[in-house]
């Protein structure tokens, strides 16, 4: 039987097992009653009645209106666009997301799109299949311009580990402040300025009402024609037909995307045969470990919320992140 007294938590996930042993692990099972249930399965009625705190990917609708006493939920992505346009999401619910808990591989990943780009390897290893010595002179990454349109938390490390390798970044923040490794932060009305300026342009915008369809063809144009596009954010922030027209007339070298407005990328979409355009299969943000990062995060809301205090990485429903 349930305790009354201990706060009744449901992990939502299909990997519940970090969770729980960070609960364990900072001490907090004897002050929680803890549900798990995997993806398919639907909670019961009398797991929807006496849930308080909620941890979940993607919410259908419909459950948390059937809530009454959900008063937190923690949503396991950084991005909860489709958290927030959830008909039926309570106004006075408090929705926190996973922002920050993909610096480690993130990053990295980001940083290996770049040397893809830069660096003959694909080319390389074509010609290895076909027996072929062909000499090929790699572009340099020091001395380039790289622009980051969202200096967030994973902005700023790719910002430090560019510069380390000898790149100058500049980059947009809705709230432009000093940012270490970043010569110039310019506000998001100022994007134009770091696509002209930019060797790379590096796309880690949140989905919201704004930013759809951000990257279209007026501003592709002011992009240089040596440029590329890297996309790690949301796949709403381009307007696809516009990025397939600037790479096809060769208005900028090219883009490589990670992340499409649908996925998994269907096997008839354009972009997988477009000139120009590398398609990643959404690897940016996992990692082995993924889970691990995202129970740390957790477990420390969890006893801000028993504990009455101020929760981390509340989401701003006004900006849409």
């Amino acid at each position: 039987m349930i305790a009354t007294n201990r706060a009744q938590v449901l992990l939502w996930t299909d990997s519940s097992a970090a969770y729980l042993d960070a609960i364990q692990a900072a001490g907090l099972s004897e002050r929680v009653a803890v549900d798990t249930l995997p993806r398919k399965e639907k909670p019961t009625a009398e797991q929807l009645a006496r849930t308080e705190a909620l941890m979940a990917g993607a919410m259908p609708a419909g459950v948390l209106s059937a809530m009454p006493k959900l008063r937190w939920a923690q949503a396991m992505s950084a991005g909860v666009d489709n958290w927030l346009a959830l008909p039926d999401l309570p106004a006075a619910l408090t929705l926190t997301c996973a922002r920050g808990t993909h610096t480690e591989s993130m990053p990295e990943n980001i940083i290996g799109a770049l040397f893809h780009v830069a660096k003959p390897y694909a080319a390389v290893a074509e010609h290895q299949k076909q027996r072929k010595w062909v000499h090929t002179v790699a572009q340099p990454l020091t001395g380039k311009t790289l622009g980051i349109l969202g200096l967030g938390v994973i902005g700023q490390e790719v910002a430090r580990i560019a510069v380390t390798l000898g790149m100058y970044v500049i980059g947009t923040k809705r709230r432009p402040v000093r940012i270490p490794n970043v010569a110039e932060v310019f506000a998001s009305e100022r994007t134009d300025e770091v696509l002209s300026q930019s060797d790379f342009v590096l796309l880690l915008l949140p989905a919201t009402p704004q930013t759809e369809n951000f990257i279209d063809a007026k501003r592709l144009a002011k992009m240089k024609p040596s440029a590329w596009l890297l996309n790690f954010g949301r796949g709403q922030i381009i307007n696809d037909a516009d990025l397939m027209a600037a790479t096809k007339e060769k208005k900028i070298a090219g883009a490589l995307l990670d992340v499409f407005r649908q996925e998994p990328l269907p096997a008839d979409d354009p972009f997988w045969t477009a000139p120009g355009i590398v398609v990643l299969p959404h690897i940016g943000g996992p990692h082995p470990q993924r889970d691990r990062f995202v129970a740390r995060l957790f477990v420390e809301n969890l006893k801000r919320f028993l504990d009455g205090e101020p929760l981390k990485e509340v989401v701003d429903r006004s900006a849409g992140y």
